[in-house]
């Protein structure tokens, strides 16, 4: 199932994202995010070739009004697609090579299938759950960095965070060096793949970490809240995310983390 679904992401992608990579126009939503046609676009193809596909799921899109997304998730026992069309629709917009699709099956209110495709790369990340995560079909596991916390490489959404704790990581950063790329869905796989060593991120919704989430976890990775629950939760509250690419990083990550928390101490 798997690789017939990439295909279909993939020939969507190419046919609906790459024509028109830093020439769509843009609007703002209410929540100060933006939106191009080719969200909708992607979000429409999808939807339909989706539909074909797996008759007996419904899917839920990023662009859809909130009530739309809180109906189809409360009806979604029996199978539900999420999809981000385009996630790093701000970089799309203004031309920055960083950007991605997410999609994932819930099945029972749980994803048993995640995928994210990197149209400009071409790499598509996937996972099953309990089978492994792959890239481009071969075979994907975080690798040991061996390397400790202040050695390592971040990427860190700072605007997110409570305030407190992103001064911290600015005035007294534990790690050696310190990224943001935009795209929350393609930094999950870019961590999956051991591309940089540790993850902060302090508000994502259901579409941003579905996939990314279930990636990780079967390529081996860690991950879990800010305040030390699963990631993924069958709601459509934000949700914030710590994350490393072994055990033992992970470990040093959330130490240093946990008297930066609100209430810490």
């Amino acid at each position: 199932m798997l690789a017939a679904l990439a295909q279909i992401v993939k020939t969507a992608a190419r046919e609906e994202l790459l024509p028109r990579f830093a020439g769509s126009e843009r609007r703002f939503k209410a929540d100060g995010s933006i939106v191009t046609e080719a969200d909708v676009a992607m979000q429409r193809r999808l939807t339909l070739e989706l539909a074909d596909f797996a008759p007996r799921y419904i899917l839920l899109g990023e662009e859809m009004t909130a009530e739309e997304q809180g109906a189809l998730l409360q009806a979604g026992d029996g199978g539900l697609w999420c999809l981000d069309p385009l996630d790093g629709t701000r970089n799309f917009a203004s031309g920055i090579p960083f950007f991605s699709v997410s999609l994932a099956l819930l099945i029972g209110r749980k994803p048993v299938l995640g995928l994210v495709y990197d149209p400009i790369r071409d790499e598509c990340f996937a996972a099953e759950a309990g089978r492994g995560a792959s890239l481009n079909g071969r075979p994907l596991r975080c690798r040991p960095s061996g390397l400790p916390l202040c050695k390592g490489l971040a990427v860190v959404d700072f605007k997110r965070l409570p305030a407190a704790l992103a001064a911290a990581l600015v005035s007294r950063p534990p790690y050696s060096s310190q990224r943001y790329f935009g795209s929350g869905t393609l930094e999950w796989a870019w961590l999956a793949a051991s591309r940089y060593q540790v993850y902060l991120h302090g508000r994502q919704k259901l579409w941003d970490y579905a996939a990314g989430a279930l990636i990780l976890a079967e390529a081996g990775g860690c991950a879990e809240s800010l305040e030390g629950g699963p990631i993924y939760t069958p709601a459509l509250q934000p949700r914030s995310a710590v994350a490393a690419c072994d055990h033992a990083l992970f470990e040093e990550w959330k130490a240093w983390l946990g008297p930066h928390l609100p209430g810490a101490g």
